[in-house]
């Protein structure tokens, strides 16, 4: 195991574990925001209970999102030197911006969502609650740009410095409007926002079986399963189909991988269910004649090129990238099935109530979205190798030097150990906010109201009658 191998698998442990709470930030957020504006419109307390037992788990994710998140900074540092000298100008200045503006503009407002229920009007607190779903937002948007600036480059300059090349920013609209980045983001929220339905669709779906806050549950899972179905058919139909056409025209020996095209290939078929054998170049599975060709090009009779028309020593890990892109591709089927089937259970005769094995197929959802998640960001990543940024710095060459591959494999075995227990530890406070459910009216009433301003105009008059 060389200290290149070992420093690939800490990044992708650390930011696949990192990874399974910002999509339940961003897509709670808006969820948190849609049940505080329905509380507004109805009065209805029992949107006040399910906005209180939200924040709760929002507040956990956050927690864990924070303190996984800050690692990978770090490890550009500890492991990635090379990388950090040759795009820090760049890439530096992107993450800067995320921490500056976005990680602040969340964390400032967080205190106010979380704590301030019962102390705050309920517009200023959907204010806040508006303001962190934001932030979250914001927050991935910096960090989808400059990761989408890793796999399509542009607005740069390579020039020699004291300490070797390095890349200098020349156009920051070409940077953030890199050729990658508005399908990349789009794909990001929407399969976020899927997450976050997801989340509600599959605790509402557990308490039904329990028989347990039905009057809450019943009407959260009928809010949730729209906004589920609408985010499940364009993460996959449009915004998906979208990024894989960029794909094809900018990272084509990717689309190759993802779909096992081993030669130049006119009216290629996609495979829906498959294998690949690297060894002998072949792909078996069940496959659409002429699909591929359609979806990337528009055309059922354009070429899509094989890996054989690229150097075998810039091919991705074929395996990995393949395998993680059908992952990906068919639970994304699966969601726009299940979705369109709960809403026909659920808005026609109220039949879903009494469909056990549906309900917990709902249950399931959550689960099944992150991992559609994270194969997402392993086909990304899988298929951009062997570049660390596209076609300018290969991974091999990023590592930080004299990087020793026991040290770096003893901080691996501590990530394992200490990411464990913080999964653990996730897992059984979430399950314990679950287990315990929303709060009654009289818990909630418990923390005193008080006389602080609901509205901005409030804080107005009162300072004009001062």
């Amino acid at each position: 195991m060389t200290p290149v191998w070992l420093s690939r698998l800490q990044f992708a442990l650390t930011a696949s574990f990192h990874y399974i709470y910002p999509p339940i930030s961003m897509g709670l957020g808006l969820m948190l925001v849609v049940i505080g504006i329905i509380y507004l419109r109805t009065k209805d307390p029992k949107w006040r209970r399910m906005s209180f037992f939200w924040v709760k788990v929002y507040g956990l994710v956050f927690a864990i999102g924070v303190a996984t998140g800050v690692v990978q900074e770090f490890e550009f540092g500890t492991n990635w030197a090379e990388y950090s000298r040759f795009v820090g100008n760049i890439f530096g200045s992107l993450l800067a911006a995320e921490g500056v503006f976005a990680f602040f503009l969340e964390g400032g407002f967080l205190g106010l969502m979380l704590f301030g229920g019962n102390r705050l009007g309920p517009r200023m607190w959907l204010a806040a609650t508006a303001i962190v779903a934001f932030g979250a937002h914001f927050s991935a948007l910096w960090i989808v740009m400059a990761n989408s600036w890793m796999q399509t480059p542009a607005g740069y300059e390579i020039l020699p410095t004291a300490h070797g090349v390095q890349a200098f920013m020349t156009s920051f609209s070409e940077i953030v409007f890199t050729p990658s980045f508005i399908p990349r983001i789009l794909h990001v929220w929407t399969s976020a926002w899927m997450v976050g339905a997801g989340l509600m669709l599959s605790v509402s779906a557990f308490y039904v079986l329990r028989n347990r806050h039905v009057d809450v549950a019943k009407p959260n899972f009928k809010t949730a399963m729209p906004f589920f179905v609408v985010f499940s058919i364009l993460q996959l139909f449009l915004f998906g189909a979208v990024q894989a056409e960029e794909v094809a025209i900018n990272q084509p020996i990717k689309l190759a991988a993802m779909e096992g095209v081993w030669e130049d290939t006119s009216c290629a078929p996609m495979t829906i269910i498959g294998i690949v054998d690297v060894q002998n170049e072949t792909t078996y599975g069940i496959r659409v004649p002429c699909l591929l060709s359609f979806l990337a090009y528009h055309d059922i009779n354009a070429t899509v090129q094989g890996l054989n028309s690229f150097p075998r020593d810039t091919w991705p890990p074929v395996k990995l990238t393949f395998h993680s892109y059908h992952v990906m591709i068919n639970l994304g089927v699966i969601f726009v099935a299940i979705g369109l089937l709960g809403t026909l259970l659920a808005f026609w005769k109220q039949r879903i109530w009494r469909l056990r094995p549906v309900l917990w197929l709902f249950v399931l959802t959550i689960f099944l979205a992150e991992i559609a998640t994270i194969a997402g960001w392993w086909t990304a990543e899988f298929g951009r190798q062997p570049w660390i940024v596209w076609e300018l710095l290969r991974t091999a060459e990023a590592v930080s030097p004299n990087l020793v591959a026991w040290q770096i494999a003893a901080s691996v075995g501590m990530f394992v150990v200490l990411y464990a227990i913080l999964f653990i530890l996730f897992i059984y406070l979430l399950n314990e906010k679950i287990q315990k459910g929303p709060e009654s009216l009289e818990e909630m009433e418990q923390t005193p109201v008080t006389s602080l301003p609901d509205t901005f105009r409030d804080i107005f008059r009162r300072r004009a009658r001062a």
